[in-house]
Formats: C-alpha cells, sequence, structure tokens
C-alpha cells in the first residue's frame, strides 16, 4: 500500500504535537507540511516549536519548515489541530479545494451533513460524507473527532446501548490539564483545587453521543433517543479524563451482565484492523480502584478505553468509571483512526 501524503494543521500546539508524534513512521501516512501561526511561519519546526512532550521531536519534523495553513498542499488529507475559531472558516475552505479533512476543531462538528466518527462506534457515518460533497458542491469533505470528555465513554456506551437501550445517565468529569491546550490553566488556579466549570464541555458531553449512537437514514443522521446530564471538572491531572457515569437502561441490568457485554465488545471489522485501533478497544479493571490516570493512560498505546468501578446503582442501574487519554485517544490519535478508516474505505 502507497502511503498517502498528509499535512498538519495547527503544528506546534498541544495537540498539534500529539499528531506530529503519533505519525512519526507511520505505516499508511508520510507527513509533508507542517503549519503554524504567523510568529512561526518561515522558519524551522524544530526552532519554533515548544515541545511539551515526554522525549524530543521526531527528526522528521524538526527540519520542516512551517508554512500558513490556508498554503496549497501536496498533500490529499488534512489533520487540523486548528483552535476553533480558526477553523471555523478554514477548514470549509480547504474542504472545498478538494482536500479531505480530519479534524480534532469542535467548529463543524454539530452540522447536519458532517459526522462525529469513532471507528469502533459508528463507522457507517462516513457514508454522511457523500451528503455533504453534494450538498455543499465540495470535491473535498470534513469528518470530525469527538471531544475530548465524550470519546471514551462513547465506545462503552456503544456497547452498553446495543446490548441494553440505555435510557438516561448522570456523568462526571475529571478533566486533564493537557486538555486546555498550552499554557493552559494557571498554575495558581489548579494547584489545590478543583475547578467545576470548563467552557462548553458539559453541552458537548450532553449531545455528541447522541449523534454518534443516532442511525445514518441515507441523508442525516438521527439522533439516538437518550437523556445525558453532565458536571465537567477541571483537575490537576496531566493527562487523561476520568469519567464517572450511572446509566439507566430500558430493563434491569446487573453488574455482571454489563461487564460481560463490555468485555465481549468487538469493534467492526474494518475498525478493528485499522494500525492505530487498540486491541481491544475497552479495557476492564476489575481493582476497587481502578482505572486511574498515571496508571491506565497509556492502555493500547493510549488509544483504549478503561472501564473499572462497575457496580449497581440505587438510583439507575448501574454505575461505573471510564478513562481515556485526552491528547491521544480523545484528539490526534482519535483524528488519525479516522484517517486510517477514510483510507480503508478507499476515500483518499
Amino acid at each position: 500500500m502507497s502511503k498517502t501524503k498528509v499535512a498538519i494543521l495547527g503544528a506546534t500546539g498541544a495537540v498539534g504535537q500529539r499528531f506530529v508524534q503519533l505519525l512519526e513512521n507511520h505505516p499508511w501516512f508520510d507527513v509533508i507540511a507542517l503549519t503554524g501561526s504567523n510568529r512561526s511561519v518561515g522558519q524551522k519546526y524544530g526552532d519554533v516549536c515548544n515541545w511539551i512532550l515526554p522525549g524530543h521531536i521526531p527528526d522528521y519534523a524538526s527540519e520542516v519548515t512551517v508554512i500558513p495553513s490556508d498554503s496549497d498542499f501536496e498533500a490529499r488529507l488534512v489533520f487540523s489541530a486548528l483552535p476553533t475559531h480558526h477553523a471555523r472558516d478554514l477548514e470549509p475552505a480547504l474542504a472545498k479545494k478538494g482536500y479531505a479533512i480530519c479534524s480534532n476543531a469542535s467548529a463543524c462538528r454539530t452540522w447536519d451533513d458532517v459526522p462525529i466518527l469513532i471507528p469502533e462506534v459508528n463507522a457507517d457515518h462516513t457514508r454522511l460524507i457523500d451528503v455533504q460533497k453534494k450538498q455543499r458542491n465540495w470535491s473535498g469533505f470534513i469528518v470530525t473527532n469527538p471531544n475530548c470528555t465524550s470519546t471514551g465513554l462513547t465506545i462503552a456506551f456503544r456497547a452498553l446501548h446495543d446490548a441494553f437501550k440505555i435510557q438516561r445517565a448522570f456523568i462526571v468529569s475529571m478533566q486533564a490539564l493537557s486538555g486546555a491546550g498550552y499554557p493552559g490553566v494557571p498554575s495558581l488556579d489548579i494547584i489545590d483545587n478543583v475547578i467545576p466549570y470548563i467552557g462548553g464541555e458539559e453541552e458537548k458531553v450532553e449531545s455528541e453521543p447522541l449523534k454518534m449512537l443516532g442511525i445514518f437514514n441515507g441523508e442525516t443522521i438521527t439522533p439516538a433517543i437518550m437523556t445525558f446530564s453532565a458536571h465537567t471538572n477541571r483537575v490537576a491531572v496531566i493527562d487523561s479524563h476520568l469519567v464517572v457515569s450511572s446509566v439507566e437502561f430500558a430493563q434491569a441490568v446487573s453488574p455482571e451482565e454489563a461487564k460481560q457485554v463490555l468485555r465481549d465488545f468487538k469493534a467492526p471489522e474494518i475498525a478493528a484492523g485499522l494500525p492505530s485501533a487498540p486491541q481491544p478497544a475497552i479495557v476492564i479493571r476489575d481493582e476497587a480502584d481502578r482505572p486511574q490516570p498515571r496508571r491506565d493512560r497509556y492502555e493500547g498505546k493510549g488509544m483504549a478505553s478503561v472501564v473499572g468501578r462497575l457496580r449497581s446503582d440505587p438510583i439507575f442501574h448501574i454505575k461505573f468509571a471510564n478513562l481515556a487519554h485526552n491528547t491521544i485517544r480523545g484528539a490526534a490519535g482519535g483524528a488519525i483512526l479516522n484517517g486510517e478508516l477514510l483510507k480503508a474505505e478507499g476515500r483518499l
């Protein structure tokens, strides 16, 4: 299989750096362009990138000259780590030019003809791309990955909803600092503290899974019928969001039944064979005090949804804790997996 040439938009930021890191020696993709702000354009990536990840800047990227995000690329596939306010105009402009956009930004997620993709959850929603291109008269297209808090949770909800039909869920997140980007939350705000507000997060957690768990009806996505109530909080953890949920189903469900369904979950065949796909997609921890960010964030190379503390709930049916790495599974890694799905389907 010949490699697909790709560009990374916003490559110097926190999520952009994850793209650079995860695409090093990728078997299907070859990074040929890195973009950045006016401050970085025209300079070597290694000279202008304030690298915040463990290790060093990959050699392949260090000597690349940073170019503007509205450039014309030789690449077919574009991974976007742009801030939402820049993505809102630029991503549609690039799609109109013919680029395939895998975006981490939230700018287009609510559009009826833009799929929010998790390959293990709703790989068939790529069929919405054909509707999008026809309606907008684009030769390219946009797909997005979900909000980083919704990602691991929705993988677990996919398995549970298919088996038992989720009706309602009460969701509380404890979200890592890296989710705020760099430089993120000031130290005097977060040390010895929990911040019980993250702008826009609760709305995303309450709505995005409904679209992903919905059904493509040939023209658009019919959202799943269920109700979520979310509280989102910023905590002093570097990476990985821990989310606790109480869930009610259409029928009584025991913890043992729910755990077996999660343990047996299989991704669709086309998704399971992708290079970045974790095996298994859902990891079950049986210890009373797991999952924990520091101990479990790299399950499946940071791509797994980790579930633990699964037990009966006195108000709903079950409750459990879920962990996912927010900048890998919930951001750059998720978008790369989407790009792999598009390539496997022949859409690139």
